[in-house]
């Protein structure tokens, strides 16, 4: 019977553990609902259920062709990007797997040819040993200059090749040493159908590929859990003491890169509140209380904030980010997605703050991981810009006013790469214009379009 802790507690937390339990197809199922009704929503979130999901995916798909089984990922990725198209980590995360099954195709193939080609070097016209005990005893071929047939005496040189007496077909030590028990078939033809090994002398024996897949999931699962940590190294080149830092929304990992610096300089943050969406877990991350919510509670928690860490922490309504851009030495934003061009899907309000920034000349650094970084570009970026309840912004209860108006809520803003100054991601700083070559790095050209 399918576990119910999907339908009781829907969420990052919950698919996790129902992957142990769940069929494959089932816990694909459960991914996609959650997916489409956003009950998984943060980037991260949506990155780790992926990376475990195809992790299981690959783990139980009983395959050695690496051609059948970038034919599932691709399936089940295909899946997984048609329910939220706009969370595209989801897509960037199955570009990587397959990647790195490409690439252990790629590498077993090299591995084939160069046994080949070294049996085949091995293999020259010459009169080898005629057993494997005379390599046990060191004879070498000079030593097989006669040969004794059964009921007959020694002669003094070898019998011609067109003798009946049978003579053993040509064998390379390479085969001898990698096939010694060959008494029962001839060294130099394939093997029998009954042979465990079945391929010709000189062919390594295909290998199950998905071990070293599974490892390479299981890196990406560690990059995941430590991205912010790795951001955060690089805070103190960017932060100096007595700078004002003007920051957006409750991102985990913008309060990692400040509680970084923090350790060893003093500033001070203005945070906008990022109001309606944000406001509430804007408040709790500033204040240091716990905000109800699983996807958040499903990451480390900040129990110490800035404050208790005599940093001057100030909230402002977004609505003040203008007037007080004069004051501020640098703005340190989070992002949702990173796109090709340098551009960025934030949370609504970050092309506010990017715009009020470029007309009073301040850096714009955005903190973000490479998994949020996507081979997509903004063509169409309306087409990325996702709306949340408008019931936020104007309340159900004002019936009249809603009637007489249209209301939108945009949970997202498009901002455009001239608005940033910088990247910092866990490989270190980068200019906008520097990450296409990251793209190129991370996903195959031929994944790009799966």
């Amino acid at each position: 019977m399918p576990s119910t802790s999907m339908a009781l507690t829907p969420g990052l937390t919950s698919f996790l553990k129902s992957l142990k339990t769940n069929p494959i197809d089932t816990s694909i199922d459960n991914l996609i609902s959650l997916l489409k009704r956003r009950q998984i929503r943060h980037s991260r979130s949506c990155a780790i259920a992926t990376a475990y999901l195809l992790l299981r995916v690959v783990s139980f798909y009983r395959t050695t062709d690496a051609a059948k089984l970038i034919e599932r990922v691709q399936g089940v990725g295909r899946r997984l990007m048609a329910a939220q198209p706009r969370e595209m980590v989801v897509g960037n995360i199955v570009r990587r797997i397959l990647g790195l099954i490409r690439d252990e195709a790629e590498d077993e193939r090299e591995a084939e040819f160069s046994l080949s080609s070294d049996a085949g070097s091995d293999s020259r016209p010459h009169t080898p040993p005629q057993s494997n005990k005379d390599f046990e005893t060191g004879l070498g071929i000079h030593d097989h200059l006669s040969v004794r047939h059964e009921g007959s005496e020694r002669s003094s040189s070898r019998p011609p090749f067109n003798s009946f007496a049978p003579t053993p077909a040509p064998i390379s030590m390479f085969s001898l040493l990698s096939h010694p028990d060959t008494d029962s078939s001839q060294p130099g033809s394939p093997a029998m159908p009954g042979s465990p090994l079945g391929r010709f002398p000189g062919h390594a024996p295909s290998k199950d590929i998905r071990a070293e897949v599974i490892d390479g999931i299981g890196e990406i699962i560690d990059e995941l859990g430590q991205v912010d940590d790795q951001i955060a190294g690089y805070a103190l080149e960017h932060i100096h003491s007595n700078e004002i830092i003007l920051t957006h929304t409750s991102s985990s990992t913008v309060q990692k890169f400040l509680m970084k610096a923090a350790a060893k300089r003093k500033f001070t943050v203005i945070h906008a509140e990022s109001y309606p969406n944000n406001h509430e877990a804007t408040h709790a991350t500033v204040s240091g209380t716990t905000f109800a919510d699983e996807e958040t509670m499903s990451f480390e928690s900040f129990q110490k904030p800035l404050i208790a860490m005599g940093i001057t922490v100030i909230l402002i309504p977004d609505s003040a980010v203008f007037a007080l851009m004069s004051r501020v030495n640098k703005v340190i934003l989070g992002t949702h997605s990173v796109l090709a061009n340098g551009g960025l899907v934030a949370a609504a309000g970050t092309r506010v703050i990017a715009r009020a920034a470029k007309v009073h000349q301040t850096p714009v650094v955005v903190v973000s991981g490479v998994y949020k970084l996507s081979p997509v570009y903004p063509f169409d970026y309306e087409a990325l810009i996702e709306y949340g309840d408008a019931s936020k912004v104007l309340g159900y209860e004002d019936g009249d006013l809603v009637d007489k108006i249209d209301v939108e809520n945009p949970l997202y803003d498009y901002v455009p790469a001239e608005l940033v100054d910088l990247y910092i991601t866990n490989l270190g700083g980068h200019a906008p214009s520097y990450l296409y070559r990251i793209v190129s790095d991370h996903y195959r050209k031929e994944d790009i379009n799966f």
